[in-house]
């Protein structure tokens, strides 16, 4: 038959008509109109259709191709098919290109149209004319859009499962984080604890909360040596004053901090704030306590 050639629109803004040609220019459209030819070239008496997950390929079959708009392979030497022998064989190429898009298909991706598509489709042998080219349409565009829309999921599944992993391996980050922070307090309370690292507390915060200096951290030195060793275990069998500087009741050091039972840190503060608050000075705390042995 012969060609007709429409001459290409100019580069300039397109006419009323080449708009509306292009907005009736669909897929489905194509493939009705090369479902129309019955001088189609089929290789082998049978049409190959191939569509996979994010595109359709045709081979041996151009009018389906050019419908479509993807290339095709250079036409083999097949005896030619035409009318219902034709319809037929582009029938099962397009049922078993569809099963496979079914097969391939995301879990997630919703398949019911194109198993409807395909199961009316499958009785392509008792159908002819416009009924068998009409579902023959329907199903590839069936098929190119669960192949579309399992592409969009597995794109959505990799996003979600990239997210998935970044939340792990930060939520694994911040618990190591806080592991470490975890060891490093209580690396600091165990140094703490001791005799030389409460000492050394004592009098940073004698210092710089009370201007208090090296003479009278020597009075706060003998006062708390002689009532607990500066031990924050140390409890007093006659009486049962409790921790480095032997508050009685030793909850009164709750005011302090609530690990004033474990923490040399909380007993020194408010052991401090009671001196400060009673006698002025650790110098006047230790006098009162050599005179009246309590303090």
């Amino acid at each position: 038959m012969t060609r007709r050639t429409t001459a290409l629109p100019s580069t300039t803004a397109p006419t009323t008509a080449s708009t509306r040609r292009e907005a009736l220019d669909s897929p489905a459209r194509r493939v009705r109109r090369a479902l129309r030819n019955r001088t189609t070239v089929v290789a082998s008496g049978a049409a190959v259709l191939a569509i996979a997950v994010g595109g359709i390929a045709v081979g041996s079959q151009p009018a389906l191709g050019e419908a479509l708009g993807v290339p095709s392979a250079t036409p083999t030497s097949a005896p030619a098919l035409d009318g219902t022998a034709l319809d037929r064989a582009q029938a099962q190429a397009t049922l078993s290109s569809a099963r496979t898009v079914l097969d391939d298909a995301n879990r997630k991706t919703d398949t019911t149209a194109l198993r409807q598509r395909v199961e009316a489709l499958d009785d392509y042998s008792k159908l002819s004319g416009a009924a068998l080219t009409n579902r023959i349409a329907t199903t590839v565009a069936a098929s190119q859009e669960v192949a579309e829309a399992s592409a969009e999921q597995d794109r959505s599944d990799a996003d979600a499962k990239r997210a998935a992993a970044a939340k792990a391996a930060a939520a694994k980050a911040a618990a190591a984080k806080a592991a470490a922070e975890a060891a490093e307090q209580a690396r600091k309370l165990a140094e703490g604890n001791t005799v030389a690292g409460a000492k050394a507390t004592a009098s940073a915060l004698a210092s710089s909360r009370y201007g208090w200096g090296s003479d009278q951290f020597q009075c706060l030195d003998n006062l708390w040596t002689k009532e607990s060793g500066w031990d924050y275990r140390a409890v007093n069998s006659n009486g049962g004053a409790t921790g480095i500087p032997q508050a009685l009741p030793g909850s009164k050091m709750a005011t302090a901090g609530s690990d004033w039972q474990t923490n040399a840190t909380t007993q020194i503060t408010w052991g401090l704030q009671y001196i400060s608050a009673a006698y002025g000075t650790p110098c006047a705390a230790w006098a009162h306590s050599q005179a009246s042995n309590f303090y």
